[in-house]
């Protein structure tokens, strides 16, 4: 018999860890994490915080003198963070993001582990993204991540399409410059344009959205408008997990691709960051059952 973990209980020695961000109360990190410690026996919190860029530096001080073990962060406060981190990943660096704080007696070092969680889902999946070419939409927080952590991973080439009319553009070019000078991927830039769609996408390997089009409520909404864009060797992913199955999924089903939603790429970016904080690996199989099936 498989012995029951070890009941929780908040002691005079449990450390802190939370999420900061706005909004945060729909958030599964502090089930996934709590999980965690429950399972393992560690002696750590989490909790969920509501935050804003205005209040960020007030919190991440207020965080930092009651020793807290580290954060997580979501929007708006991933850019800022960057900022406030005394030390920064090879990708938070490039990207100019943190989603994942580690406090070692107040020094303040800012990871970005959505990529992370962005590969080994793919891995999972049994898909070789190494040496491969990869379209990608969106260049926001997750796009971003996903774009810096490919390319620093050994992705082959990545064709990224964002408006050119984005406020974050300028932002954009100078990330897409970086990687093509400090890695071995060749990274790619476009505005939506049908006939660059299709010639993209069909020498691609694996397409992915980190755009929010097709998140609920809106779930009529997708990028492509048809079937046609698509062939049976791609591998089509969605950060979106809420629904299950956006229509960009479904139309690369009706294709014959493989399809994955953003509920892996949750869970994993998830337990990397609990790496960084404990030492220890999530027990990923339980959280699955648990809160992601």
């Amino acid at each position: 018999m498989t012995q029951a973990p070890p009941a929780y209980e908040i002691t005079g020695h449990t450390r802190l860890i939370c999420l900061l961000g706005d909004p945060v109360s729909h958030s599964k990190s502090p089930m996934m994490h709590n999980e965690g410690f429950r399972q393992l026996g560690l002696d750590y919190c989490y909790l969920a915080f509501k935050a804003s860029e205005d209040t960020l530096q007030a919190t991440v001080d207020g965080l930092k003198r009651l020793n807290c073990r580290g954060f997580n962060l979501t929007m708006p406060c991933k850019n800022k963070m960057a900022a406030l981190c005394d030390h920064l990943s090879p990708a938070a660096r490039i990207g100019g993001s943190v989603n994942t704080v580690v406090n070692e007696d107040g020094v303040l070092t800012g990871h970005t582990t959505d990529g992370l969680g962005f590969l080994r889902s793919l891995k999972e999946a049994g898909l070789e993204y190494n040496g491969r070419k990869m379209v990608l939409f969106g260049a926001g927080g997750a796009g971003t991540a996903i774009l810096v952590q490919s390319a620093l991973d050994g992705m082959r080439e990545i064709s990224l399409f964002s408006r050119s009319s984005s406020p974050l553009i300028a932002r954009t070019r100078q990330i897409v410059d970086t990687l093509n000078q400090q890695t071995s991927c060749q990274v790619n830039l476009f505005d939506y344009d049908d006939l660059i769609l299709r010639r993209e996408i069909g020498s691609a390997q694996i397409l992915a959205n980190a755009t929010n089009i097709g998140m609920a409520p809106d779930t009529d909404r997708c990028l492509l408008p048809d079937a046609s864009y698509f062939h049976r060797d791609l591998f089509v992913a969605d950060a979106i997990y809420n629904p299950g199955e956006t229509r960009l999924l479904k139309l690369a089903r009706s294709a014959g691709c493989r399809t994955m939603n953003g509920l892996p790429m949750l869970l994993y970016q998830g337990a990397e960051a609990f790496r960084l904080w404990t030492g220890e690996e999530l027990p990923v199989e339980i959280v699955r059952e648990k809160y992601f099936l």
